[in-house]
């Protein structure tokens, strides 16, 4: 796995208040450095996906401050094509093909248009699309349809991707599969990845690093070292060592709800 290096990330002491009074996170604190999978992981409603919209630009902190490559996200995002974001929801627009899908936010940059086809082709080639290039949204499975969204995001070529439980609206086999396309795109892309999720296998299948939250409001509860081999594949699900992980991850789970309860 990537060698993480300098810090890319850092919440610093921050609080989100929404307008209808909720407290979505209270006093967050973490630093993520290059390279690094983070997978959040905690409760339903703890701030997970308010923690990975705060790195997108998507929302503001209350309290402290959110800095990513060292500057406020919003500037990131207005200056460089540097964070890359996949929803839950593949977002795709039904009437444009699978390569025109990729190829929008290409085309809404402007520039050499051939350049950006060959740069649609090759993500599309990475995720496995390459033949369903002239296909339609209505006719792909919801995990081409995933695929398609994450080439999209790829198409910019990202120093950092954030996703947000982009797996789980999928069949297990489907999720499964995915899970090791995503960890060899990010082998040879060598990029940081922030991941939320709910499920402990995936958190700890797919992480170097676990970022446990309490229930609301969140905080990082504890920070979990993924001890596990470099080189993944879903076999190692049965071995000790990946069971271990998984019963250290869901016993910092449950006492991260017990601190609110």
């Amino acid at each position: 796995m990537v060698v993480a290096e300098s810090e890319v990330v850092a919440f610093q002491q921050v609080s989100k208040v929404y307008n209808t009074g909720t407290v979505a996170l209270s006093n967050f604190h973490l630093s993520i450095k290059e390279g690094e999978f983070i997978s959040f992981l905690g409760p339903s409603g703890c701030g997970k996906s308010t923690a990975l919209r705060m790195v997108a630009g998507l929302g503001e902190a209350t309290n402290g401050e959110v800095k990513v490559f060292d500057q406020k996200p919003l500037d990131v995002i207005r200056n460089s094509n540097d964070i890359a974001f996949v929803f839950q929801d593949a977002n795709l627009l039904p009437w444009r093909s699978v390569l025109d899908n990729v190829l929008l936010p290409l085309e809404l940059r402007g520039g050499n248009k051939k350049v950006h086809k060959e740069t649609a082709l090759r993500v599309l080639e990475m995720v496995g699309l390459k033949d369903h290039l002239k296909s339609y949204p209505r006719q792909l499975s919801g995990g081409m349809k995933m695929r398609v969204s994450i080439a999209r995001a790829l198409a910019a070529k990202p120093k950092m991707l954030l996703m947000d439980e982009p797996f789980a609206a999928l069949d297990e086999i489907t999720r499964q599969t995915l899970q090791m396309e995503l960890l060899e795109i990010w082998r040879k892309e060598k990029m940081t990845i922030l991941f939320v999720t709910h499920n402990v296998y995936e958190a700890v299948f797919l992480s170097t690093r676990i970022a446990v939250m309490s229930a609301r409001p969140g905080r990082l509860s504890s920070m979990i070292d993924v001890k596990l081999p470099s080189i993944r594949n879903l076999n190692m699900r049965t071995e000790d060592s990946f069971n271990e992980m998984v019963e250290l991850a869901s016993q910092c789970l449950e006492n991260s709800t017990d601190e609110r309860s």
